[in-house]
């Protein structure tokens, strides 16, 4: 029997890579349901080549999922989780991708666990906002959590083989961004297509300028601790350019071993669908002597994250650390303040001061369920507003 898929993202990178999966095992994979955010001709195209009627657009009111009319009663996000609320129950999925970026795959994830589907999670926010209140909703479901960060994902399938017990350190891999060696006084003067230019990956827009910032790292921090239930100082976080080695654990006698594969998010994704099976695949296999066109065999090299040149990977330790709701309030300011320098209002090195800024408030009181962790957020969010208000005023003289 085929395992059914929901793909959520289906048009990002992650849902892309996960239906080239899909398409390379005919026999083993079905698709049982498509979300896109705003790609209408993409969604059809995907619809249609996978038989896949059970589709969704949550960025846009349509004639066909019976939104078209005007919502007053409705704000964006509640339309749109009430449109995913239909497809995943009407999927049937055994197992959902959720490729969503940020704060707007947390609902998903919950309503995908509501429903009684195993979670193939790349959405790292889910456990950065939510985390205990996510893992209990999966264990009172008996839903699995899979993560499909390649970070994450090797870190699961390495304590799988040796014991949460056995593991006394995970160690992250960062590839640096694409200005790791640029020097500290020339950050601020960085665009935004320069900060796209990821030298590994190809990923979003969000996600990219995370990376160059550090702060993509500083979230699989958080998610790391979250997952594995490990203390901040137990998670390690080393810069690893070639980005071949995508975790790594010390265990309990000081041994140190490693996941080490081709840069593909098409690995850690047939890792999760196929779970708890290992299953051959078309991917290509990193060949030691000659990978990354160097006949001389591989290079990898590994050097300390630069803490001070890019603050936002501290921050994230400093709000694991505190506990309370700060992890929620460093997700939401980043995702404000990664906009405003897409949209060029603010500076690149502007993005660490404007989140830096809004943790500097209280943020102790812990969320107790979904509803307050969105109000957490929302609060957040116009925190980092009030922050960039603050300092254009500051600047034109005003105040």
């Amino acid at each position: 029997m085929k395992k059914k898929i929901l793909v959520l993202g289906c048009t990002g990178s992650i849902g892309t890579s996960t239906l080239d999966i899909i398409r390379s095992f005919p026999g083993r994979f079905e698709v049982c349901g498509l979300s896109a955010h705003t790609n209408q001709q993409k969604l059809n195209d995907l619809a249609s080549e996978f038989g896949c009627t059970n589709t969704v657009l949550t960025g846009t009111a349509t004639e066909e999922d019976g939104t078209s009319q005007v919502r007053h009663d409705l704000s964006a996000a509640a339309l749109s989780n009430e449109k995913i609320t239909r497809l995943i129950e009407k999927s049937g999925a055994d197992i959902a991708v959720n490729g969503i970026a940020g704060a707007a795959g947390l609902m998903p994830s919950v309503l995908c666990l509501k429903n009684g589907i195993d979670l193939a999670l790349a959405n790292k926010e889910t456990i950065v906002m939510a985390a205990s209140l996510i893992r209990t909703l999966a264990e009172k479901n008996g839903r699995k959590i899979i993560p499909v960060d390649s970070e994450h994902s090797a870190l699961f399938a390495l304590i799988e083989r040796f014991g949460k017990e056995r593991v006394n350190t995970l160690i992250l891999t960062a590839s640096g961004g694409p200005f790791r060696t640029l020097p500290r006084e020339k950050l601020n003067g960085v665009k935004p297509e320069d900060a796209l230019k990821h030298p590994t990956w190809s990923m979003g827009q969000k996600i990219s300028i995370d990376s160059a910032t550090l702060a993509n790292k500083g979230l699989e921090v958080i998610e790391a601790c979250r997952l594995f239930d490990m203390p901040p100082e137990k998670v390690k976080v080393t810069v690893h350019p070639q980005s071949l080695v995508h975790s790594l654990i010390e265990t309990m006698d000081g041994d140190l071993y490693a996941q080490i594969s081709e840069p593909d998010m098409r690995r850690p994704i047939v890792s999760a669908l196929t779970y708890p099976d290992m299953t051959e695949n078309n991917l290509k296999k990193l060949d030691l002597c000659s990978a990354i066109g160097n006949p001389d065999g591989v290079t990898m090299s590994f050097f300390p994250a630069r803490f001070d040149d890019f603050p936002l990977l501290g921050a994230a330790y400093e709000a694991q650390k505190k506990g309370g709701s700060y992890t929620i309030a460093y997700n939401a300011a980043n995702e404000i303040a990664v906009a405003l320098f897409l949209q060029k209002k603010i500076g690149f090195t502007q993005i660490a001061d404007t989140v830096c800024a809004v943790l500097e408030k209280d943020w102790t009181a812990e969320a107790r369920n979904f509803d307050e962790v969105f109000e957490i957020d929302e609060k957040a969010r116009r925190a980092a507003e009030e922050v960039r208000l603050y300092a254009e005023n500051t600047a034109q003289g005003s105040i």
